[in-house]
């Protein structure tokens, strides 16, 4: 039976690089070269295998599997470091069990979450997961927390998103879930308007792209939350919705609109074209990054 550490061990090493921050500076058969990644060097002289998934530093004269790497940036020897590591940085749940604080047994879905334990959210690969889809670490920080959790005997992390009844709602770049009790989250700041979102990662987003400054917001978690929401947003005089372009986010506006009237207005042209408010962050940011880089490009032509 194939273990976690036998998963991380094929997990490709250009992945695991990419997602610390590490780049292919040249790419030939069979060989992919970068600058070393854990010291400083400005003529490429480490390389990886793909088809081997393994990695050697010329400069060093060392090499090795994707635990041999992990290994010389924290510096140890120590294999269960290497493999600790590993798992924070690739999002992979934990082969070893850790002593933690017991929040008891959740149940969500006929899934189990055991040993739930809440934390600052401090995990840099889910830090780097949120930072991919375009959320900065300090707004993360300020609003998320982080979670680990056991599931069928399995220890597993994810940032973890509060509701009004003491849920949360969980993500990492493989699962979605809730640790319930399910709820709406509503964020006031004493405003009379309110910006209702379908999921905290759009509410993150909004905050990125300074959508909602010094006004309320209120995260549903589920259009099958609107009702839920009601009784907040009852006392809002302007109600602003940023809901996903698909039928379910149409069929929310309109319940909304039908309660409230013309206090509702439709804000999903902002982000025309695209699903929700988070695709419309990463594309703008992607957007950026091409100017940025064009402009650049321009100017070493006309020097």
């Amino acid at each position: 039976m194939e273990t976690e550490i036998d998963r991380m061990k094929k997990m490709p090493i250009e992945d695991f690089l990419a997602r610390l921050g590490h780049h292919p500076v040249q790419r030939r058969a069979n060989a992919v070269w970068y600058r070393s990644p854990y010291r400083e060097e400005k003529t490429p002289s480490f390389k990886v295998n793909p088809e081997k998934n393994l990695w050697y530093d010329f400069g060093e004269g060392k090499g090795g599997n994707i635990f041999a790497l992990a290994g010389e940036f924290i510096r140890t020897d120590d294999f269960l470091a290497q493999v600790k590591y590993v798992a924070e940085m690739s999002g992979m749940p934990l082969p070893e069990h850790e002593p933690r604080q017991s929040s008891g047994v959740r149940q969500a879905g006929g899934q189990s979450f055991e040993d739930v334990e809440i934390l600052p959210l401090q995990n840099r690969a889910l830090l780097h997961y949120l930072q991919e889809r375009g959320i900065p670490s300090a707004i993360a920080v300020a609003n998320c927390k982080e979670i680990r959790y056991t599931m069928h005997g399995k220890r597993y992390f994810a940032v973890a998103f509060g509701n009004g009844s003491g849920g949360y709602e969980i993500r990492n770049p493989f699962f979605k879930g809730c640790v319930p009790p399910k709820d709406v989250t509503l964020l006031p700041s004493g405003s009379t308007v309110c910006n209702v979102h379908e999921g905290f990662m759009d509410y993150l987003s909004a905050r990125a792209l300074g959508i909602g400054n010094g006004e309320d917001h209120l995260v549903l978690n589920s259009v099958s939350n609107a009702a839920k929401a009601f009784r907040y947003l009852d006392g809002y005089g302007r109600i602003n919705c940023y809901l996903d372009n698909d039928e379910a986010g149409r069929r929310t506006l309109e319940a909304l609109g039908t309660r409230y009237g013309e206090r509702v207005s439709d804000c999903s042209g902002i982000y025309g074209g695209c699903k929700d408010l988070n695709e419309h962050l990463q594309k703008t940011l992607a957007g950026r990054l091409t100017q940025h880089e064009n402009e650049k490009k321009s100017k070493s032509i006309k020097m």
